[in-house]
């Protein structure tokens, strides 16, 4: 397990909604750079479409137990 995946087992829900929100936020603005030819690292792209996977995947843990 990634250090990442620990840091966010350890938060409250309404932090894991904050840091959902921002992770969109973030994924847009990427995809507005890369679709303006403005983007250097394309591969930040993927590693925040897995973030947000991971935050959703913690939510859903959470919400279960």
């Amino acid at each position: 397990m990634s250090k990442y995946t620990e840091e966010l087992k350890g938060k409250t829900a309404t932090e894991l909604n904050e840091d959902l929100v921002a992770l969109k936020k973030e994924l847009f603005n990427l995809r507005f750079q890369n679709a303006t030819n403005q983007l250097d690292n394309t591969s930040r792209i993927k590693e925040v479409r897995r973030n947000i996977a991971r935050v959703k995947t913690v939510i859903t843990e959470k919400s279960k137990a």
